[in-house]
């Protein structure tokens, strides 16, 4: 019994060794690192719905209920306002919910056709156009107030995000929202108010790694590397080597990192103030209702971008100074390899890794194989030991003779 107990004992040891192999829990989470890059753009709380109208919702068991329609609006956490409109009719709208600036993509817009619709009618219409009489004459309404065309403003895009059965209470309104529907062409998705592209980059120590691009509607954001990246001696700089504290729209940053320094990674934070684009979507948790803007004052917005310098890896060629990655995106002299989280950028990762007989999963199969050929060891050990006395006939005169019995 004890010689059976050790072949659980074995099986038990080999799954303890593919379990702990190094790198298999990276891998189980996933490669891209989307899942833990921080949001870019503005936060804002929710401070309620402000600006609004009454709407009449059909549902699809046919009752009919009276919802409000309108304009929230909401607090930019480091200073700012925006006023939004609900993309659609589920989901809560609590005051002091938190949202954070999204793209179309992780939101209740991606892959909808009448996405750029909805940005056109947000362009076109309240807060947007002040001018409510000429507004008013455009919809061939009679008049228009605030609340109505908040009202007449928001069913229009209810129609557009959810083909919802809904009409505004006042006819004014309800002219608003047909000549908005009517009249809605698609439009792109606006940029993040401030951004950094790539969000992440590596590469090997010795130089400069990058480059990240600054992307925002601001004349100026500042530029600031984390504490501990300073104390290692990495440096956030321009492509002539230059340390850099504050950039532009376009702007060009890297990281230059000091031969020597161990394995590590780093980051850098941009900051700045500028109106949130028309267009942009607001999210929070599961069960709260997306938010797009519609108006925006100067906000507060910020946007990271890492880096890890494996020492250990040996760089892919980038083909020389100022070669044009897969993503398009420019690397300079001696910078190490640009990861993209676009698909373009990835595929051509792929390609590459695969013309050189290897792969993003090589470092987890070589940690595994050593696991197993050391796990396998003990296993071929603990089998091979004395048979117990159990398992083989015995052999000594006195067992011959119990047997002869």
């Amino acid at each position: 019994m004890r010689a059976a107990a050790r072949r659980p004992l074995a099986t038990a040891l080999l799954a303890a060794a593919i379990a702990t192999a190094p790198g298999t829990a990276a891998a189980a989470a996933g490669a891209d690192g989307s899942a833990t890059r921080p949001p870019e753009g503005a936060s804002a709380v929710l401070d309620g719905l402000k600006t609004y109208g009454q709407a009449v919702l059909r549902t699809q068991d046919g009752a009919v209920q009276q919802i409000p329609a309108g304009l929230y609006e909401m607090r930019v956490d480091g200073g700012g306002m925006l006023q939004t409109y609900g993309v659609g009719l589920t989901g809560f709208a609590q005051p002091e919910a938190h949202y954070t600036e999204t793209a179309w993509s992780r939101s209740p817009l991606g892959d909808h056709g009448d996405a750029g619709r909805i940005r056109w009618v947000l362009e076109h219409s309240y807060p947007q156009l002040n001018d409510l009489a000429g507004l008013a004459r455009a919809a061939g309404a009679a008049s228009l107030t605030a609340e109505s065309a908040a009202a007449g403003t928001q069913v229009a895009i209810w129609r557009l995000a959810e083909s919802a059965q809904v009409e505004a209470a006042d006819p004014e309104a309800e002219k608003l929202a047909d000549y908005l529907q009517r009249a809605a062409a698609q439009l792109p998705e606006p940029p993040a108010s401030l951004g950094l592209d790539p969000g992440e980059v590596s590469g090997p120590v010795g130089g400069r790694i990058g480059p990240v691009t600054v992307r925002t509607g601001a004349q100026s954001v500042t530029v600031t590397p984390d504490a501990a990246a300073l104390a290692m001696g990495v440096r956030v700089v321009d492509a002539d080597g230059q340390p850099l504290t504050t950039a532009g729209n376009g702007s060009k940053l890297y990281f230059e990192v000091p031969a020597g320094t161990p394995d590590g990674e780093a980051s850098v934070t941009v900051q700045g103030a500028m109106k949130v684009p028309v267009g942009r979507v607001f999210t929070g948790g599961e069960q709260t209702r997306a938010l797009i803007v519609a108006g925006s004052s100067a906000s507060a917005a910020s946007a990271v971008a890492t880096t890890e310098w494996p020492t250990r890896v040996v760089p892919v060629s980038t083909g020389g100074q100022g070669a044009q990655g897969s993503a398009g995106t420019s690397v300079g002299p001696p910078t190490g390899q640009t990861r993209s989280t676009t698909g373009t950028a990835e595929r051509g990762d792929e390609e590459r890794l695969a013309a050189s007989g290897s792969s993003g999963a090589t470092p987890v199969i070589a940690g595994l194989a050593v696991g197993l050929v050391v796990l396998g060891g003990v296993v071929v050990l603990l089998l091979r030991k004395r048979p117990l006395e159990e398992d083989t006939p015995a052999a000594g005169p006195a067992a011959r003779a119990d047997q002869d019995a």
